[in-house]
């Protein structure tokens, strides 16, 4: 019998990438899934499951019987989101997903739940690790930090794995998302783009890279540990910009917008993987630009289509 995995967020953009490397794992991969019609995804067996509603949840966990949980659903977005649902989603659903995992006669070999590394705020330090002082400075960094005290309430009946990813992109990702939307403005050759500060500099990593990371955690089972999820360097979206216009062969003009111009903006964040280096080894990392050549080449495929 094939080893059984559960993703929660199944059909979202990370979510569709892990069960691709947990399907090359050779696991059965089960999980929840949004109602919409782009909820299915191939080769797997995907259940629409709102996480706030508890009996739901853990009928669906009892069927499913996992031995390794990725929890990845949530509420993702740092501004879009009104600040109670994300509290409610993000510490809430997590709360009912570990109550029905506890419940199963045979628990789980290894949890693995996505905080953010929006928990350390506008760190003072140059790289930022594990041990770096936690400041969130939005709703969404405070309700994943609150999740992670959530749950480690959960410690001595589930064996979970904390990680903490920085920023990460690739195909399929929405241009809700600054990358995606940079890269669909070059590959549709648009003349103008609308973005915020372009000083704004981030860990960036390829969604392939962190997907494989997941898989290798849930190999190692460091249970109680957390892991911050990152290349080790960063890249400011003038940068990227730069790449792009390599790229696609043109630049586009960009008008720097007021409106997207976050409050409490984090100015720098980049990361250490050294911790996580000493569990899984060496860790993956693909140049960001062949990320962006990755991207550029499907959405040009899709736009030509």
């Amino acid at each position: 019998m094939a080893r059984r995995a559960l993703i929660t967020g199944l059909s979202g953009f990370t979510g569709r990438h892990m069960a691709a490397e947990l399907t090359k794992a050779s696991y059965d991969v089960w999980g929840t899934t949004t109602s919409s019609p782009d909820g299915d995804v191939a080769g797997t067996v995907g259940i629409p499951v709102d996480l706030l509603d508890a009996d739901a949840l853990r009928s669906f966990v009892t069927d499913a019987r996992p031995e390794v949980v990725v929890h990845l659903a949530g509420a993702a977005h740092v501004t879009g989101n009104a600040p109670g649902k994300t509290y409610l989603v993000n510490i809430v659903g997590t709360r009912n997903l570990l109550s029905a995992l506890a419940a199963l006669e045979k628990k789980p070999r290894a949890v693995l739940l996505a905080s953010t590394a929006n928990v350390y705020g506008n760190a003072s330090v140059e790289t930022i690790d594990e041990e770096v002082a936690i400041q969130p400075a939005n709703d969404y960094a405070v309700s994943k930090l609150a999740m992670e005290h959530a749950a480690r309430l959960w410690l001595d009946r589930l064996p979970l794995i904390f990680v903490r990813p920085f920023n990460y992109t690739g195909v399929g990702q929405s241009e809700d998302y600054v990358l995606p939307k940079i890269v669909g403005h070059h590959a549709r050759r648009e003349a103008r783009i609308s973005l915020g500060n372009l000083n704004v500099s981030r860990d960036f990593s390829d969604v392939r890279d962190v997907v494989a990371i997941y898989a290798r955690l849930l190999d190692a089972a460091p249970a109680g540990e957390t892991f911050n999820i990152c290349s080790g360097h960063s890249h400011s979206l003038g940068e990227m910009l730069q790449m792009l216009a390599r790229i696609a062969g043109y630049e586009i003009d960009v008008y720097v917008d007021p409106k997207f111009m976050r409050r409490n903006e984090i100015a720098r964040l980049v990361g250490s993987n050294r911790k996580l280096r000493q569990v899984i080894g060496q860790v993956p990392c693909t140049p960001i630009a062949d990320t962006l050549a990755w991207m550029y080449a499907d959405m040009s495929a899709r736009v030509a289509a």
